[in-house]
């Protein structure tokens, strides 16, 4: 199986990047192919330009190919914290750039003009890790988890991905080295439960 693994976020030493490399680690040693994508390393720019907007423009290689890469995933996981209800803009970039008309989506022919979506994804399942320093009760009851919506109607339902699996690990500020332990843990079981050996 193919997994595309992407990464945003800029400390090296965050929680994000320790999951990350949980994550990775469980994809092989369970056989999977992975092509990973650590945004910030890699200085990924997510400002658009203007050339790329149309649905026919053509893109730069770099962004080409992790179109390819994400378009020919069986399965896809995402990892971020929650920065003010959304993924950090490094990633937001990512997703106008790269889940472009053509490689995620198309819009529908003959469809009055409303732009019904089609989604393009082969993928069968997606994970999205987050990290926050906000309460679940809060997030939920103040915030109304924005990022469920962002992940599950917003991006991969509309791409096409069926099945959508997303876990918040919180208050990371405030965690103890063995609930970061138990939260690894639980990301390789979420991992090997999605992503069997031989799928």
């Amino acid at each position: 199986m193919k997994v595309s693994l992407i990464l945003a976020h800029p400390d090296p030493r965050s929680f994000n990047h320790a999951i990350a490399g949980r994550v990775r680690a469980t994809l092989l040693a369970t056989g999977h192919d992975v092509s990973s994508h650590d945004l910030c390393a890699e200085g990924f720019d997510p400002v658009m330009p203007v050339a790329e907007i149309p649905s026919a423009a053509v893109p730069p290689v770099a962004i080409r190919r992790q179109g390819d890469e994400i378009r020919a995933a069986d399965g896809i996981v995402i990892v971020h914290p929650n920065w003010w209800g959304q993924p950090p803009a490094i990633l937001t970039g990512w997703i106008d750039r790269v889940l472009r008309p053509g490689v995620a989506y198309r819009f529908r022919e003959g469809d009055g003009g409303e732009g019904v979506p089609e989604g393009l994804l082969r993928a069968r399942a997606a994970l999205v890790f987050n990290t926050a320093n906000t309460s679940a009760s809060r997030e939920a009851d103040v915030f109304l988890d924005p990022l469920d919506k962002i992940w599950r109607n917003c991006v991969f339902g509309l791409c096409g991905v069926r099945t959508i699996h997303r876990r918040t690990f919180q208050i990371v500020v405030t965690s103890t080295p063995e609930q970061r332990r138990s939260w690894l843990d639980e990301v390789e079981a979420t991992v090997r439960r999605s992503f069997p050996p031989g799928a």
